[in-house]
């Protein structure tokens, strides 16, 4: 088994950061997918608050990968398990949130676990690591820049 593990901090309160981690349609706005697949998607919340079971179609390029929502604690933790991936196999993974040690934002740890073939043992997990910085960074980046409070209206 292959594992990866990222911890970025960002000025956005919790909140913010969980708004946005809940909310498949907001992926593409700060992360590395390009868009939600709807069609391959299943159980979404229409009001961008996915619960625990929903499959979350993400479109890189031309590779769609799924996620199954597997638990959620509010504001806290979110994790998913692969539901359909090509090219990983017994995919988990994790995305905690804290609050800063000086409360002046969010830490954001996300790891996981999965393995592949071993062509693509050599590469994956190099890859796979700088992707999820990626992932996590522009999340912290996002969720600084546009905050997502009671005012303003979910990502489309």
């Amino acid at each position: 088994m292959h594992t990866y593990d990222v911890t970025v901090t960002t000025a956005a309160p919790p909140e913010t950061v969980w708004k946005l981690l809940v909310d498949a349609s907001s992926w593409p706005r700060w992360s590395k997918v390009d868009s939600l697949d709807t069609t391959r998607s299943a159980g979404l919340d229409p009001d961008g608050d996915d619960p625990v079971g929903a499959v979350r179609a993400f479109r890189t390029g031309r590779t769609v990968t799924g996620e199954r929502l597997t638990e959620k604690v509010e504001g806290r933790l979110l994790a998913y398990e692969d539901a359909f991936n090509a090219t990983l196999r017994d995919y988990h993974a994790r995305i905690e949130l804290s609050p800063a040690a000086d409360d002046s934002g969010t830490v954001i740890h996300w790891y996981g676990e999965y393995g592949t073939s071993r062509v693509l043992g050599w590469f994956m997990p190099r890859y796979l690591r700088k992707f999820m910085q990626g992932m996590a960074e522009g999340l912290a980046r996002y969720a600084e820049e546009r905050p997502f409070g009671a005012d303003e209206q979910r990502p489309t």
